[in-house]
Parts: structure tokens; sequence; C-alpha cells
């Protein structure tokens, strides 16, 4: 199914044909999101457990793994800004979770401003706010450009290429590391980390590798400091120890490698799909970017937060130290709030609340102008094959293509 289908699905036996209203959370037999068929239709799922269960619903982050998905809008913003009660330190949680949970990654506690709550929380989030705001967001133009020219030089020749592998994991990559000041090497460490964590294969050993980069980074930028992130979070004034210097640099890289390499391709795909993003009337990459952001956010389900004690919300009871995960995608399409998207920044695609995304600014800019230098330099791209043939990875936290293969007429080396 292309992202422009409308869908209304038949109700399968077994789903029930109106919410529940007053019920437990978990009355009912949890609904996996780590499947193939999850990743390949998750609206499809969303609207089921919608009918089923309302606002909330019992579900399965990996084998095991219970946990209550948030796809109702008005639900999701009461508890995201509810720290109190719906805390994001999830210690108490982890001490009964196995090891070698391929979830565990992911949701563990780390001393950044994502897994943390109170004074901690408030001295994280500010020495990563302040690092963030330094950057110059009207020089996201010029670097894009410096870094998109030469990846679309090493396919514009063939007529063919993968837009994910080949365009919008390397420029995001480069934005990544030249914005936290991280040397290629390291850099490719860091994403390798980050892959493994995000499917939930070898997590563990994809955390390790992440923090092992990312302290090799720090050491470098206390010897040799620069204009970048790094350098501003070795140097603020909330004095990070090297641990905590590396996790809020988990943070960082956490959110952008992955939900900005697929909000690059996803809104890709949205224009080469919808004829209103093509012509001489097309809508422009702004409308595509905040069309997607509601319809199909790139981080799909995350926002993690663990309820003290049984805690009360819209008639369920979330149980104490369990998984509280909000689905932005199913919470931006929930039929209860609007569906009109032109000029909207109501969506919770970068979060809300406390540990809403800081960068939110410059992912928004680096997809922007990296989706504009594609399109300025290969104006006639198309997709290689039906929209619905391609493969969506499964994963319980990000909505992500395993490809995106496109071609064009062949186009010389640009300067």
């Amino acid at each position: 199914m292309s992202l422009t289908t409308p869908y209304d699905p038949p109700s399968p036996a077994g789903w029930s044909e109106a919410p529940a209203s007053t019920v437990t959370a978990h009355d009912h037999t949890p609904v996996p999101l780590y499947t193939p068929e999850f990743a390949a239709d998750p609206h499809w799922f969303y609207a089921e457990m919608r009918r089923k269960f309302g606002s909330l619903v019992p579900v399965e982050l990996s084998p095991g793994i219970a946990a209550t998905l948030v796809i109702g809008y008005r639900a999701a913003v009461q508890i995201n800004n509810d720290p109190q009660r719906f805390r994001a330190d999830p210690r108490t949680w982890e001490k009964n979770i196995p090891a070698d949970c391929p979830v565990l990654p992911m949701l563990q506690y780390r001393p950044n401003a994502l897994r943390s709550a109170g004074q901690a929380h408030e001295r994280y989030r500010k020495a990563s706010v302040d690092s963030i705001d330094a950057i110059n967001l009207y020089g996201i133009h010029l670097e894009i450009e410096q870094m998109a020219i030469p990846q679309i030089n090493t396919f514009c020749l063939d007529g063919q290429a993968d837009l994910i592998s080949q365009y919008a994991l390397p420029v995001t990559f480069a934005y990544l590391n030249a914005m936290v000041g991280c040397p290629a090497d390291i850099g490719q460490q860091v994403a390798q980390g980050m892959a493994m964590m995000f499917e939930g294969t070898e997590a563990g050993e994809g955390s390790a590798l992440f923090a092992r980069a990312l302290l090799e980074l720090v050491q470098l930028k206390q010897i040799k400091p620069g204009e970048d992130v790094t350098t501003r979070l070795v140097t603020h004034a909330a004095e990070l120890t090297d641990e905590e210097l590396v996790h809020q640099l988990v943070t960082i890289y956490g959110a952008g490698i992955e939900p900005l390499t697929n909000l690059i391709a996803n809104t890709v795909l949205l224009m080469l799909t919808d004829d209103r993003f093509s012509g001489a009337t097309a809508s422009t990459t702004r409308d595509a970017l905040n069309e997607l952001l509601f319809k199909d956010p790139p981080l799909a389900n995350f926002g993690i937060t663990y309820p003290a004690q049984p805690s009360k919300v819209e008639g369920v009871w979330l149980p104490p130290n369990q998984p509280v995960v909000t689905s932005m995608s199913a919470c931006n399409n929930d039929p209860a709030i609007s569906g009109v998207h032109h000029g909207n920044n109501s969506h919770l695609a970068w979060g809300t609340g406390p540990h809403a995304c800081p960068a939110q600014d410059v992912a928004y800019s680096v997809a922007h102008n990296a989706i504009d230098q594609l399109f300025d330099a290969l104006p006639e791209i198309q997709l290689a094959h039906p929209a619905d043939q391609l493969i969506w990875r499964p994963g319980p936290f990000h909505r992500s293509l395993a490809k995106l293969p496109v071609v064009f007429p062949p186009s010389r080396t640009l300067f």
C-alpha cells in the first residue's frame, strides 16, 4: 500500500467492533510491534487497535516484553506532560529484564536527559539544549549542499540508486558527524552500533560499540576542542563526567541517525507517490515534510515513560514500572483531532513535554535542504518499483524502509 492510499480495513475475527471503555490495559492479548506484518502496514494495526482498545493498547516491544502503547492524541499529551506520575527513569523496570533483551539498549537507564527525571534531567537537558542552540541554522543550507553534491555525484551517472544507502544515510551521517565534531572513522562505528540497537539484532553488542566510539570522541575533544556540540558539552558549566558526556551524545546520535535518515527517505517517497508534489503547481518540500511528520513520522513509537505507581488514564489502569510508549504515528492520525496538516505543527513527531526533541529545528532544516538538493540535481527521479513492493524494516520504534530504489536519466556530475 502506498503512503497516499486510504485504508478502511475489514474487522478480522477476534477484534472488537468498538473500543473498550473502562478496562485494564492488559485484559487482552498484547499486540506484537516487532513483526514484519506490523512493519508492512502499521496504520492498519493502529486502526484495529483503536477499535478494540481505545487510546491505550497492550503491546509487546519484543517477545515477552510488555508495554502499553498510547494511540490517542490527548492521552499522549496528558502523559508526556506529567513527569511526576510518568517518569522517564526506567531503572525499576529494567531490574527484571534479561540482559539479552533485544530492546533493552533502547530503553535502559542512561545518565542523560532522555532517561532521567527531576534535577538530573534538568541538568542534562540544559547542557544538551545549550550546546544544540549554538548551532547556526542559517549555515545548514551551505553545509548540506557541500555534503549532498559529492554524494549525488557517486551515482548520478548510473541512472539508478538506492536513496537510503547512497544518499539519505551518508548525508545524515556526514551532517551529524560535523555537528558533533566527529571524525569519519568514529562516526562509522557509531552508525553501526545505532543500527544494531534500533533493529534489536545483536543489540547488546551494538550498544557497547556505540558507547566505546563516543567515549573515544569525548576524549578526542578534551585534547583537541573545536566549534562543535561535543566541545560545548565538554566545556559546559554542568561539568559532566566522561560517562555523562557519552550519554548526552547517545541521545543526539540516537535521535539523529535513524530518524533523520528516515525523515529524508520517507518524505522523498511521499513526494514520488503523490501527484500533489509534481508538476507546475506542485506543493513544496515544506508541505511534504509537514504532512509526513503527521501521517508517517520516522520515529513512529517512542516517548517512553514508566508510571511510578498504578495510574489511571481515560478509564484504563496502567501497571506501575512498565513502559508506556507513545505512538506518535497513531496519535497524529487519531480521528479525534483535526486532519488538516498544512501549516500545522501540532503533530507529536518531535515528542511533547519536558522530553521533546531539542534539535527539531536542526533536523527539519537538514531534511528540507537534503531533499531540495536531491530534486534540484535529479528532477526526473522516479521509483524503480511500485510503492507497494517496497519493504519496511521490522522494529517497534522506527518507520524505516529497507531500500528506496529509484531511476532517473543519467546526469553529469555536479560541481
